[in-house]
């Protein structure tokens, strides 16, 4: 079966070459050009990906425009930034492909720089308020390629605890 891989991507140009030659057979990458100022678009497209423009800027919008690109039934997201590696998707595809679930997780092994965001754990609420069963397998976490775009600078890390904010409070006012 083909699975899909949503790889948000802002300026992943150095990056890119090693994740998409990870990329397992069966699984194809779909990288969301996020407003890339460097070659990243270029680079994927010539390694083979399908490539998506997202004008809009931001991680869940990058994700929402990938998921909506895809044409599979089942889809991976993955950050672009060499920070997991793409040979262990078959790891996290697994158990949603052998029916044991509808959602699978690769939780990060503890590390240096382990970053969060608001649309990853949306994407869990809104699973779990749907009754899916989720799983979780362990992935490792990888130094990544370049500077974070989150937890690299002030205005990331505040955004990103404000987006962290509002999906629990949104959560909460459902419960």
């Amino acid at each position: 079966m083909k699975v899909d891989v949503v790889l948000p991507c802002l300026n992943e140009e150095a990056a890119l070459p090693w994740v998409l030659g990870r990329m397992p057979d069966g699984f194809h990458p779909i990288v969301v050009d996020n407003g890339s100022t460097d070659g990243s678009a270029r680079v994927a497209a010539k390694l083979g990906a399908t490539v998506v423009t997202e004008p809009r800027r931001g991680f869940g919008a990058a994700c929402h425009a990938g998921l909506v690109a895809a044409t599979t039934d089942v889809v991976c997201f993955m950050d672009a930034d060499a920070s997991l590696d793409p040979e262990q998707l078959p790891l996290v595809a697994g158990p949603v492909l052998a029916g044991e679930a509808e959602l699978v997780l690769g939780r990060r092994l503890l590390g240096p720089g382990d970053r969060r965001c608001g649309y990853p754990l949306e994407m869990v609420l809104r699973a779990a308020s749907a009754g899916w069963r989720i799983g979780e397998v362990e992935v490792n976490y990888l130094a990544r390629a370049g500077r974070s775009k989150v937890t690299g600078t002030v205005r990331g890390t505040l955004r990103a605890i404000g987006d962290m904010r509002r999906v629990l409070a949104g959560r909460e006012g459902r419960a």
